[in-house]
Order: structure tokens, then sequence, then C-alpha cells
């Protein structure tokens, strides 16, 4: 006997039966069908109706409503509905963007550029991209094999294509996927060209795809398109190389791309920039989609690198590069002598023997400095050259901006909005993604991120010392800033809105003993940029928190960062007892702010 239904149930039954009937995928469609089936039939069994009632659940979730371009544009789980990842969305979203290509040039023919990691249905989502683009009239060029998202955002670049798109969900979890979009060509002619997709944009892609019709009328081309040979590979390896110097190359580097389609380029740019000491993770060198080796493809996520780091105490290596598995991001990992345990000789792991992950803001602001020198040295100033980084990222590269003569401008999160800082010159945010080349690549690139970071750490190598002596050095010249981040992840989404309701209506007096003198709630705008759902919280001391809902995945985060004064000739004992007292404030901080957010 069925579960008895509402109308609005019955009416989403056959909302499901609709889609079945219209999804090109058996696997999906059959997926859809045996959910329908255990609501449906359930015999009179208590644990059949329990199971009948959590499909229903599943069902609603699935078609309550359907996926948005957020921060990274489209992302979810590969299951059947319009709130997940599947070739139906994916060929809606293309007819969309077709649609709204095709009316933005219709005295001409919208070139555009398709490139896919080697995720589960990634390769197949960029060829329905191809197909259903070239049938509404597009000029459409795929990448040959997987590549790594900043190979596709270069060649885009490169080929002058008015719009780019991506298959990837970056460092999602194995049963995600994802889909970017980027304009430029004769769609974007300003600052922003090249790169992701922000308002109105993104509001007028989705009003196209609104308006597409089932996907069974959706026109698909059965070949027409272009594709790319390896040449789009050498092409950016070429490109990247622009960027070697010559500095020493004595380094010992361990590599990981934790299973992504990063390895084998960032092993050509190394290899070809002079670094010959390159040891891989063979564990996770090859792509694999389903992330064996690591419980979340993401370096920022504990345990991701500790393969890594075990390689690089075996091989005493200097430097670990970790990119993420569409090889956009890069964690850098070092041997920090602060961290280490006592008796060092005798430890058996790597975090003992004081390895350690650079925070993203410690790797922004080495990459920062290098390329303000740089940009100094050429002649470039304030008026035509900007450093720039999220509102949530580190306000030291602001220091550093001033310091070598440069601008300055902090941006809503995302690389979508970063990109786009006039005459910019490099760009970051805290979460490992970093811009060092952005006439290259208008977005966040780990690969030419790596170049960079080796080549300072090798230089640094050269003369006795590390990439952490070289934070030391930021310290005594423009103060201590430390950051760390707090974060939530939340199985049921509507806790993430009333937690960010619970703070605005009670946000704490203090912060590790110093009174809040300032709250602002960012949907109003802040200091000129547009409104977006966070909180800041500014202290007395100048500590700062920034709450916001991740873009990306299920969590509120918490950006908190401290700022102490450091004499600019103290040695490294005083700087260490500044590093300690800071992170016992940071921690004071992490613990009033889980108070403040119900968490404890």
């Amino acid at each position: 006997m069925a579960i008895p239904l509402t109308e609005d149930e019955l009416l989403l039954l056959d909302e499901a039966r609709t889609w079945i009937d219209n999804d090109p995928e058996g696997l999906t469609r059959h997926e859809l069908q045996r959910l329908l089936d255990v609501i449906t039939n359930p015999d009179n069994s208590s644990a059949s109706k329990g199971r009948s009632s959590q499909a229903l659940g599943d069902l609603k979730d699935r078609f309550n409503g359907s996926l948005q371009f957020g921060t990274a544009g489209l992302r979810g789980a590969l299951e059947a509905g319009p709130n997940r990842m599947n070739r139906s969305v994916v060929i809606k979203a293309a007819a969309g963007l077709g649609a709204y290509l095709t009316g933005q040039l219709p005295h001409a023919t919208p070139q555009v550029v398709i490139g896919y990691d080697a995720r589960h249905y990634s390769k197949q989502f960029a060829l329905d991209s191809a197909a259903v683009l070239t049938a509404a009239g597009c000029s459409v060029t795929i990448l040959n094999h997987a590549l790594p998202t900043p190979v596709l955002a270069y060649t885009m670049k490169r080929l002058g294509s008015d719009a780019g798109i991506v298959v990837t969900a970056s460092h999602n979890p194995p049963q995600d996927n994802g889909y970017k979009v980027y304009l430029g060509g004769r769609i974007v002619v300003d600052a922003g060209q090249g790169a992701q997709i922000v308002p109105p944009y993104d509001r007028e892609i989705a009003q196209a795809i609104a308006a597409t019709p089932p996907v069974r009328d959706i026109p698909r081309a059965e070949s027409g398109w272009f594709t790319l040979d390896d040449n789009a590979v050498t092409s950016y390896v070429n490109a990247v190389l622009t960027l070697k110097t010559p500095s020493p190359r004595d380094l010992t580097i361990v590599l990981t791309p934790l299973h992504g389609v990063g390895g084998s380029v960032v092993d050509k740019v190394l290899h070809r920039a002079g670094f010959d000491k390159l040891i891989s993770v063979a564990e996770q060198y090859e792509p694999n989609a389903d992330f064996p080796t690591v419980s979340f493809p993401n370096p920022e996520e504990p345990g991701a690198i500790d393969l890594a780091l075990t390689y690089a105490m075996r091989f005493q290596a200097d430097l670990v590069i970790a990119n993420d598995p569409d090889a956009d991001r890069c964690a850098v990992a070092v041997k920090d002598p602060r961290t280490a345990a006592a008796h060092a000789h005798r430890v058996t792991t790597p975090q003992a023997a004081g390895w350690r992950m650079l925070h993203g803001d410690e790797v922004g602001s080495l990459l920062g400095n290098v390329i303000a020198q740089r940009a100094a040295a050429e002649g470039k100033t304030a008026a035509n050259a900007v450093l720039a980084n999220s509102i949530v990222s580190s306000r030291l590269l602001s220091k550093i901006a001033e310091k070598h003569g440069l601008g300055y401008q902090s941006t809503l999160t995302g690389f979508k909005w970063i990109a786009r800082a006039k005459d910019l010159v490099y760009g970051y945010e805290e979460a490992l993604g970093y811009c060092v080349a952005p006439e290259l690549v208008k977005d966040k690139d780990g690969i030419s991120a790596a170049l960079v970071i080796a080549q300072l750490a090798a230089t640094l190598h050269a003369q006795g010392k590390t990439l952490i002596d070289e934070l030391d050095d930021l310290a005594r010249e423009h103060g201590l800033y430390l950051t760390d981040q707090l974060s939530a992840r939340f199985l049921d989404l509507s806790q993430i809105p009333a937690t960010m309701s619970r703070l605005r209506a009670t946000p704490p007096s203090a912060l590790a003993g110093s009174p809040i003198t300032q709250v602002v709630d960012l949907v109003d705008g802040y200091e000129g940029l547009p409104p977006t759902d966070g909180l800041l919280l500014l202290t007395d001391d100048d500590t700062r928190v920034i709450v916001r809902p991740s873009g990306t995945e299920p969590k509120v985060k918490c950006y908190i960062e401290v700022i102490s004064p450091v004499d600019s000739d103290a040695d490294t004992a005083q700087l260490t007892t500044v590093r300690h007292e800071a992170r016992e404030k940071i921690t004071a901080v992490r613990a009033d702010m889980t108070r403040a957010l119900g968490l404890d």
C-alpha cells in the first residue's frame, strides 16, 4: 500500500516522470525510476514505509529548484533531477548559453572553447555541450583530453573566444561535478574579459536556460566542432615559461596532483624551467575520478597531503607542491623549525619533524611580494598596476602594494571578481588560489603559481634560507598578519541561513578580550563592494572576523585575522614569541566564534 501523498507530492511524481521521458542518459533514468518505485510501491512493513518516505524526501530535494550559477559556476552531485549535475542539466545549460551568445552576436558566429577534467561524466558533459552549441550556430572548439582548468582559461584568451566552458568540480568530493562559464572575445571587452561570469551575465544566461524547451527537443549536432591537438598544452606551457627567472634551481620538490589532471603539465613546466629534482607521489599521479587515497580531494582538508609529506620526509625534500584536481589551486608545504617536535631526530611523522602546509594567505603574501617587486622594477605604479585579493583574505597584501608604490583592491570572494580588478598584475584568495600572470590566465592558476613559488624557494635555498625566513622578513617589515579559518559543515542546508540570522541578531561583544568596535552586514555593501551575504566584525585591536556561507560547499566559514606589531630588528626568538602569542589569540577568537555561531 502506497504512503499517502499530498497534491503537491503527486505533482512532484509527475514532474519526475516527465524528467525520465526527457533524460538522454539511461543510468539516471533508471535511478529516478527506482526512487519512484520505492515511493509508490511499499509493502505494509514499517521498514518499507520508512524507505518510501526517505525516497520521497530525496526526490523533493532533487527537484527543489534548479542548479544556479554560484561562486564557481554550476556544481552539484551526479544524480538525476534539476537540482543535480547530469546530462539533462548540462544540455539545458549549453542551450541557454548558446541562445545568450547568439542573441549578443546576432550578426556573427559566437566562438566557444570547451575543456574538461577527469571526473565521472566530464567528457560526456563536454561533448553534450559541443553538440548543443554547434547546433545552436556557434563555432565550437574542444580540448582533446582531460586537462587543467588553467589550460582552458588560457586557450580561451589565446583564441579570442567569446565564451569558454570547463567541466569540473575542482576540489569537491568524487560524487560531484560542475560547469564553469567564462566570457570574453566580443561579449566582454572590459577588465573582465576572459574571466568567469558575474552579474548581470549569470542572470541573463540563467533566464535563457529557463526558456529552453524540454531536453528531448533541444537540437544536438552529431559533428561539426573542432578538436585541438596537443599544441594547446604546448602553447600554455610555453606561455607559463615566460615567467621563468634566472634564479638557482638546486631544490628537491615533491609534487602531487591529488589524482587530478595537473600532474603531467606541472612536471613539464618545472622540468623545462630547470627543476630536475622532482619527485611525484606515484599513488596520486594518474587521474582517478574516485580519488582513492584521499577522503576529500582538497589540499586544505586535513590529511589530503599527508602522503606527499611522507614522501618529503623520506626523500629529504625542500618543498612540497600540491595541486587540486583541476590544478587551478596550489598548496605549498615546507619544514618549519617552530613546529618541529623536541628531539626531532627521533620523530617518525612529517608533522612532528616540522612539515606543515603554508596557509593560503602566507603563500599569497609571498607571491604578492615577488610580483610587486617585479612590477616596481619595471617602473609600474599605482596608476597602472594593482594587487588584489578577496575581502576574506589577509590585509597584508595592501601593505605590500603600498610599500612598492602599487595600487590595491579588495574584492568579493571568488576569482570571477578578483580577475576583474582594473590593471591587475597579481591577485589571490586565501583558499589557495593565485593569479600570478593575469595577462595569460584571467583566473587562479595553480601551475604558474607553482613555478613562481619554486623559483622563490630555490633562490632562498641558495642563500641558506627558506620560505619561513621570507615570511619572517615580511613580518619585520609590515607586522605579523596571522590568519586562520573556522568552518562548520551542515547536512541540513536550512541551518546555514539560520546560523547567519542568529549571528546578525546577536553578534559577540568582544573577541579574545578586545571589544568589537564595528559590525558590518555585507549584504548592505562595504567600501564600494557589491552586496553579499556575510558579516564583518572588527575589534579595538584590529582583529577581524568575516563570516559567510561558502559558495561551493555546505558550510558557514569564519575567516579570522589578527595583527601583531613586530620590531624591524626582531630576532628569530622574538618573532617566535610574537607568533606564539598571535596563535593563542587566534585560538581564543575561534572559541568565541564557536560559541557565537552556536557550534559548541
